[in-house]
């Protein structure tokens, strides 16, 4: 299984002041640290080499997490710096602890999926980038992927149009190949990345059907608690 990088770097602005103080990787739901729940995901889905890009906070993460040792895992850490470097930019930097290939994690997302299917689909499609969606409807936020046939047309997180039903499902397989038309840019925004590689047909998806868990908003905060509690009992 390719490594995975988790975007764990942003300001969490929606969230405070809950993360004035504590990075929202850490906030507790269902009696544990956030990325704890994202990283055993990670470990049972045949993960073994993670890439944490961190940014505000960021000590406190490493902190807390380590390398991974304890649980099986090997941990990698990718400091944006004085300056925070976006998205992108915080992956363009992790380039070389990351490879060829590999998946990225929004940093607030708990996605119950299968990867290596992801991964397959990723092979199959010989494309330098693919996006996992899910069928939407703006039922969790709006809809932002056009997918027509089950191939997808465009995906604009910043202003999504008339007939968009997916959205980004918040896991993404990517060559570091993607990288290159960006030079020197050191300040980049996924979204904008897989905006243009959607355009020129260069974005692939596999649509999932499981939903999705984050901890970015107050609601989404209260329903991964729920589902993650529920998880825990039945462990």
């Amino acid at each position: 299984m390719w490594p995975v990088a988790i975007l764990v770097g942003g300001l969490a602005t929606r969230l405070r002041p809950m993360t004035d103080r504590i990075p929202k990787s850490l906030l507790s739901i269902a009696g544990r640290p956030f990325i704890f729940h994202q990283l055993d995901l990670l470990k049972s889905q045949g993960v073994d080499r993670v890439v944490l890009c961190v940014g505000h906070l960021g000590d406190q993460i490493r902190a807390a997490v380590g390398d991974g040792r304890s649980l099986g895992l090997a941990i990698d850490y990718s400091f944006d710096g004085a300056e925070l470097l976006g998205t992108g930019g915080a992956l363009k930097q992790a380039l070389p602890l990351l490879g060829d290939e590999f998946f990225v994690l929004n940093g607030d997302s708990y996605l119950p999926c299968s990867f290596a299917p992801i991964q397959s689909a990723y092979e199959a499609a010989q494309r330098p980038a693919l996006m996992t969606v899910l069928r939407n409807d703006n039922r969790w936020d709006k809809s932002n992927v056009l997918i027509i046939n089950g191939e997808l047309i465009e995906y604009d997180k910043k202003s999504p149009r008339f007939g968009m039903s997916h959205i980004d499902f918040g896991l993404y397989v990517l060559s570091s190949d993607v990288f290159l038309t960006y030079g020197e840019s050191r300040v980049i925004d996924l979204a904008d990345i897989c905006h243009e590689l959607s355009k020129n047909g260069q974005l692939a998806a596999l649509e999932v059907s499981e939903r999705f868990y984050e901890v970015g908003s107050p609601q989404g905060i209260r329903d991964a608690e729920e589902y993650l509690s529920r998880q825990s009992v039945n462990a």
